[in-house]
């Protein structure tokens, strides 16, 4: 537990405005390994690859259990602070956050992505129910005697494609950041998001560590960080592009024979 402490607040120091950290997401113990030994600070699932690398789409069709066991090993497998998608946490009541929360705890993680979109459908909690769940999240965590991150993910962006974001979109973004942040959310995570002036309008107008995630046409590392932005992800991406070079490899040698 005191190892599971030191790391949750050396995992949060990480994230400062005009530094951020770098989270380049892994999925198992072997790229949990390969990431850290490349030089990773910190480590952090994401949930798209950790299904797709067991044989389940994304959104929570991964069984529960399975997850907790595939973040168990990752923990075990390295010595850095290691953060868990917890998509939306396998619950939609406040009481079933709490319970997955306590368990997902177990495991070692120090922290957890927490999305507001109601899972397997196109909408999103309303901001006060999501307020809600994250309060729910942070007592769990404050009842095990964690001080874990939770980075508050909003999907406003994500739904929608890059030419439609809209200024009243970014004004709901900045309303749910105030109202997780209230709630006990340690950052605040706005994957889709790429518009330089309005990341840079997000991270002036929270408090909370903003993280953006780079997908292509996302401006480029620098850029972000002198708007502000404090934690980098990259999502499915590195898995993505290591099953299109495993793939082009495994064409390569079926059709040449090496």
């Amino acid at each position: 537990m005191t190892n599971q402490i030191t790391q949750a607040e050396t995992f949060a120091a990480l994230h400062k405005k005009g530094d951020p950290v770098i989270l380049y997401n892994i999925w198992d113990p072997g790229s949990a390994a390969a990431v850290r030994d490349a030089g990773a600070k910190a480590l952090a699932t994401g949930s798209a690859p950790v299904a797709m690398a067991q044989g389940f789409s994304d959104g929570q069709n991964i069984p529960f259990d399975a997850a907790l066991d595939n973040a168990r090993r990752i923990v075990e497998a390295v010595d850095i602070p290691v953060t868990m998608d917890l998509e939306g946490a396998y619950a939609e009541d406040t009481f079933g956050i709490s319970a997955n929360v306590k368990r997902a705890l177990e495991t070692g993680v120090i922290g957890f992505n927490f999305e507001d979109q109601i899972v397997g459908t196109k909408e999103l909690y309303d901001t006060e129910t999501q307020a809600a769940r994250v309060a729910a999240m942070r007592e769990s965590c404050d009842v095990a005697g964690v001080p874990a991150f939770i980075n508050a993910r909003t999907d406003i962006f994500l739904k929608a494609a890059p030419e439609t974001h809209n200024q009243a979109m970014l004004d709901d973004a900045m309303a749910r950041a105030k109202a997780y942040a209230d709630a006990g959310a340690s950052g605040f995570f706005a994957p889709g998001l790429k518009d330089e002036a309005m990341i840079g309008q997000l991270c002036e107008a929270t408090d909370l560590p903003v993280n953006i995630i780079a997908l292509p046409g996302t401006p480029v590392t620098p850029t972000l960080a002198k708007l502000g932005v404090a934690r980098i992800s990259y999502g499915p991406v590195p898995y993505r592009q290591m099953i299109a070079w495993l793939q082009d490899k495994a064409r390569e040698a079926l059709q040449t024979g090496g």
